[in-house]
């Protein structure tokens, strides 16, 4: 007998495992140079508190080495608020699996005069090319449900986090206030997509950047895929009545 195809979601799609990480790149090539414009346009400028509520958990030492790793790290955000948060000696290493993104990212570098604490890896979240318990803090914001193997970026990020270190994690999720739901439902299905081809000519990744947040799971569950990692004092936060949550968990 032939052996079991292993399939995934990609938005509402289902797909090959080994297919999803390509079509992701390939959303992720399209919308890389309008990608912090769209992101404003689509949260009212939330995702900026919402950041900053992440990288607060962080605490960066302002006087002591801080080795810290953002991956999926996109454009740079996360990276470059815990590099503004950290003394001289807090390093950050950003990782994203698109070259598109980490160009732009390190174009923003450059102009804030970040680059010289900042090290820009291509990479996958569920291969992650860097050693073994190396840091401080590790970051993902809006990535992990673009990871085709949830399982195995969680079980990378305690392998590469000290002990000690801390494992966090924002993300879309679960709107927890009925009426707010159907007002975001109706929102997310039908301006954002139009907003996404006025703004970068294409509506379609935005489409399944919207279907990928209802595929991701509950707030209760992820907490339980963390714990199974090996995580302790796993917990989790929801903010602005639950469109996004911060998950933690503790390498002890």
């Amino acid at each position: 007998m032939p052996a079991a195809r292993d399939d995934t979601h990609f938005g509402r799609r289902t797909v090959p495992l080994q297919d999803k990480q390509g079509l992701v790149d390939d959303v992720f090539h399209k919308v890389a140079g309008r990608y912090d414009v769209m992101n404003d346009l689509m949260s009212f400028g939330l995702h900026r508190a919402w950041k900053d509520a992440l990288v607060a958990r962080v605490r960066p030492s302002l006087t002591r080495p801080f080795a810290h790793v953002d991956v999926a790290g996109g454009t740079g955000d996360v990276a470059m608020r815990v590099a503004d948060a950290g003394g001289p000696l807090t390093t950050v290493t950003l990782v994203d699996v698109n070259p598109d993104m980490l160009g732009v990212a390190e174009e923003r570098a450059a102009k804030r005069s970040f680059s010289s604490r900042l090290t820009f890896v291509e990479a996958n979240a569920e291969s992650l090319p860097l050693p073994d318990s190396r840091f401080d803090a590790y970051t993902i914001a809006f990535g992990i449900r673009n990871v085709p193997r949830i399982e195995a970026a969680l079980s990378e990020a305690y392998r590469v986090l000290k002990r000690g270190g801390r494992f966090l994690c924002l993300e879309f999720s679960r709107v927890d206030l009925p009426v707010v739901e159907r007002i975001y439902d109706a929102y997310s299905f039908a301006a954002i997509p139009a907003l996404g081809k006025v703004v970068t000519g294409d509506g379609a990744p935005y489409r399944y950047l919207v279907e990928s947040i209802r595929k991701f799971p509950s707030p209760v569950s992820f907490a339980g895929m963390i714990g199974e990692a090996g995580f302790a004092r796993v917990d989790f936060t929801r903010l602005s009545g639950g469109i996004v949550a911060i998950h933690s968990g503790w390498k002890l």
